[in-house]
């Protein structure tokens, strides 16, 4: 009986050297195609942008590679574990090691141990990298490629209903920048509405800045349905004098542009306010669980490395494990949809998946090993 969970240093160095190759393989291969799809469908949008040119390309793929890299780095683990599996299948080097007195779970240990480093480093670059690129692609996003904004912590594509002072009105901004008091809108509309909810007037504005209450909207433009007729008033006109700087920060919440610690904090300020927090919760839980994700993929993928060669059932085994691994994929975004709905509790929607594929993968390879 072995005694000891990893095999050789050789051995564990040469699966794991293996793995490794397979796995940067793998994801340039499909971090690149998928880039060069993405900006066929975005690279219009970016040009249209009057003054846009080559250098605003560069920068959005500079913005959108790290959200690619983050996002099929657990896909790349898992075609790696076949492309690492297959031939060593093929070629007998799994029976050897077999037949030196290996158990299954020893030839997976070196590659487990992998994944799990590879999870530990998508976990800081999720956290340090990915993170910032959501907010700033997305804000940049927000005003249509055109500049870019530079303030931290700009939002994009603010609505906030005014029901605290009974107008009944929507505050709508393209970009926001600035905290508290010292808050600013860009390109602002607010649409002025009835008892009935039907929208009487409404106001135009390229600026607009808190007004203690409500916000002062800069040289407005206002524009009257019945008499569809537009006027621009002499004086600033300040609307929405129940939206408070606080509420705007409670309704503009964007969870994967912030990491773990700031979303921890906007989930306690959310609770406080009274607002339903679940999935928030869940998508805290999931920027631990879904790094974690990428540990599964060799014990998903491993029925594709036991089982005789020659039987002739190769190839339907590594489909096998790419079904397992791209299933469990399918099911952890159910849960987390879920979990967003009230299904489940937001704990639960980010881990199940995880510990429901764990023991599937444990209890495929045991029956399968033989």
């Amino acid at each position: 009986m072995p005694t000891e969970f990893f095999p050789s240093r050789t051995i564990s160095l040469y699966l794991s050297r293996l793995f490794i190759g397979r796995i940067v393989s793998v994801l340039l291969m499909l971090v690149m195609v998928l880039q060069l799809l993405d900006l066929l469908s975005e690279s219009g949008r970016i040009l249209a942008h009057p003054g846009n040119g080559e250098p605003q390309i560069w920068t959005y793929v500079s913005l959108r590679v790290p959200q690619l890299v983050a996002r099929f780095l657990p896909y790349s683990v898992l075609l790696a574990t076949l492309f690492t599996f297959f031939p060593l299948n093929q070629n007998s080097e799994v029976i050897a090691m077999r037949a030196a007195g290996l158990s299954a779970h020893q030839i997976l240990a070196p590659m487990m141990a992998t994944a799990m480093a590879v999870s530990a480093l998508s976990f800081m670059f999720n956290e340090s990298i990915v993170a910032r690129s959501n907010a700033t692609l997305k804000a940049w996003q927000g005003v249509e490629y055109g500049e870019i904004p530079r303030e931290s912590g700009t939002r994009s594509n603010i609505y906030v209903t005014d029901r605290d002072s009974g107008s009944n009105g929507i505050l709508y901004a393209q970009t926001l920048t600035g905290s508290g008091s010292a808050m600013r809108m860009a390109n602002v509309t607010w649409y002025d509405r009835d008892g009935q909810g039907v929208v009487i007037r409404q106001y135009r504005s390229d600026h607009a800045s808190f007004a203690a209450p409500g916000w002062r909207l800069e040289s407005p433009r206002r524009f009257d349905v019945a008499t569809t007729t537009t006027t621009q008033p002499t004086t600033p006109v300040v609307v929405g004098r129940g939206i408070t700087p606080a509420q705007i920060d409670l309704s503009t919440v964007n969870p994967d542009g912030e990491n773990i610690i700031a979303l921890a904090r906007t989930i306690l300020a959310q609770r406080a306010s009274g607002h339903r927090t679940s999935e928030l919760e869940g998508k805290w839980w999931h920027k631990m669980s879904g790094p974690l994700s990428a540990v599964l993929m060799p014990l998903l993928g491993a029925v594709a490395a036991f089982g005789l060669a020659r039987s002739g059932q190769l190839l339907l085994r590594a489909v096998t494990g790419m079904a397992l691994g791209f299933t469990y994929f399918v099911v952890d975004n159910a849960a987390l949809a879920f979990g967003n709905f009230g299904a489940y509790p937001p704990i639960i929607a980010a881990w199940a998946p995880f510990f429901l594929f764990l023991a599937i993968g444990e209890t495929v390879l045991i029956r399968t090993e033989e």
